[in-house]
């Protein structure tokens, strides 16, 4: 059998490889780096986290923890290295970011089916079965390949950024305090409390902050799942104390109250010796950042700003990740218009467990709208939609029960618990 070919070892593109060389399909997976980076990676690993640690939550009343217990009942490699490199974190699900991505390579390096070819992929190939997954940050040459392959599709892009990183050390623990919200979890975060007057202070440095330039980058352009602090600082003085800093559920042990605003920290590694700033995408020029976010403990790491480029996907793939003129070919990854580490991983498996059912000669899964990662291929091949924008699963992307639930909690619960027996009765293999 002759190997199919996958461009790219981000999240989609390691679990497609995994999940196609598990059923005994060779793969020839290509990969840029370390031979060329971008400038949102660090290291040569396959799988990197560029923009948080934090998949997100883990519990099943959320559509995302809902969508990894699909992965996991699917095999999943990035669920099971995720799962055996987490870092506590209350209801969420984070990870150390160099240990995870350390055992997927090494997975994937190791797999006797999987053969790794680095250097840059200029053009999709003529012959065969082609998975790209090149990711958010795909290349100038090979985006224009694709844009020129298929001339139906209209290329688009909006911009994403990354979190300041700081140390524990030189947080404050005087003033500052570990605590989940609402108590639920473990203490996992590191709180830091602001009054109203240090927080008109720090809005107003941070409204008036000089960004860095980045070529057609508009406010408008930003996606709302990954907004950069000050953008959403533009959008009025309260906005953020509505968003990343809100202070609901976190009162603070010396006063016996919420303060007017927090600050919250979390692991980026498993010594928790580095925590990354919740909520704190940035694009603001690095010196700017030095001056605005010494408000709040000391950056290591200041963010960075890339652009992400995505496909009008639903005229050019069907439910399967499959160009419609060119089924050879498939897509996964957030390039397809899913958005978020954890629904690149589930269109990355979905399209390679569909490719392996067609060349092993049986039907296709065809996972249906109750799942998650059905609803998410359904949505990003529905060519009705006309403005089509990445989307992070939700449960809005999946049918009604058909009955009423009391309390939203306990809706998704009942959601969550119809996907996983409908998963059930699929068969996987």
């Amino acid at each position: 059998m002759e190997p199919v070919i996958v461009i790219g070892a981000g999240l989609a593109g390691s679990e497609a490889a995994w999940q196609l060389a598990q059923r005994g399909i060779p793969v020839e997976l290509r990969e840029m780096k370390p031979q060329k980076m971008t400038p949102a990676h660090h290291s040569g690993d396959f799988g990197e986290l560029v923009c948080s640690n934090s998949l997100r939550s883990d519990q099943l009343e959320n559509a995302v923890g809902l969508l990894k217990e699909e992965l996991r009942r699917c095999g999943s490699l990035i669920m099971a290295c995720a799962d055996a490199h987490r870092v506590e974190a209350g209801g969420a699900l984070a990870v150390d970011r160099h240990a995870f991505s350390a055992a997927i390579t090494e997975k994937i390096r190791s797999h006797p089916n999987i053969t790794v070819v680095e250097g840059e992929v200029l053009d999709i190939p003529e012959e065969g079965n082609v998975i790209v997954a090149s990711g958010p940050l795909t290349s100038d040459p090979l985006a224009q390949a694709i844009a020129s392959r298929y001339p139906q599709n209209s290329y688009l892009h909006f911009f994403d950024a990354a979190a300041p990183l700081v140390t524990f050390e030189s947080v404050d623990m005087d003033s500052a305090w570990f605590a989940s919200r609402y108590d639920r979890g473990t203490p996992d975060y590191i709180n830091c409390p602001l009054t109203e007057e240090e927080y008109q202070a720090f809005w107003e440095a941070l409204t008036t902050a000089q960004e860095a330039e980045v070529h057609g980058f508009e406010d408008a352009g930003v996606f709302e799942g990954c907004m950069p602090v000050e953008v959403m600082a533009r959008r009025g003085r309260d906005t953020l104390c509505y968003g990343p800093l809100k202070p609901v559920g976190l009162k603070d042990p010396k006063t016996g109250k919420e303060p007017f605003a927090v600050v919250q920290l979390r692991k980026d590694n498993a010594q928790g010796s580095i925590y990354n700033i919740v909520g704190f995408q940035t694009h603001l020029k690095w010196p700017e950042q030095k001056r605005v976010f010494s408000m709040i403990p000391a950056l290591v790491r200041y963010g960075v700003m890339h652009r992400n480029t995505f496909l009008d996907s639903p005229r050019l793939l069907d439910r399967y990740y499959r160009v419609r003129t060119e089924p050879r070919v498939r897509f996964a990854g957030q390039i397809t218009g899913v958005e978020g580490y954890v629904e690149s991983t589930a269109s990355g498996c979905l399209a390679a467990m569909e490719l392996a059912r067609e060349l092993l000669g049986k039907p296709p899964i065809d996972f249906p709208q109750e799942t998650a990662m059905g609803a998410l291929a359904l949505y990003i091949s529905e060519e009705s939609v006309v403005h089509f924008q990445p989307m992070n699963v939700n449960f809005g992307l999946i049918p009604p029960l058909g009955y009423r639930v009391k309390g939203k909690r306990n809706k998704n619960a009942e959601l969550s618990k119809r996907a996983l027996e409908a998963l059930e009765k699929l068969d996987l293999s």
